[in-house]
């Protein structure tokens, strides 16, 4: 059987952790910034790890 291609959507949007878990960028960053509160687009500025619920999908399409 051939071997199983990492999703090229999915490799720029996670990253692995030392522990394996899973890292994403949180979203509305994009535009609009300048009607958000500069609290508010740090907060969004951060990585945040991956919901539980998401993990064994987003694994899979990662070929882990």
């Amino acid at each position: 059987m051939p071997k199983q291609k990492t999703h090229s959507g999915a490799k720029k949007r996670f990253k692995t952790t030392g522990s394996g878990k899973l890292k994403k960028q949180q979203a509305g960053m994009r535009h609009n910034l300048e009607h958000k509160s500069s609290r508010r687009t740090r907060r969004l500025n951060q990585d945040q790890v991956l919901a539980k619920a998401d993990v064994r999908t987003t694994k899979k399409l990662l070929g882990r």
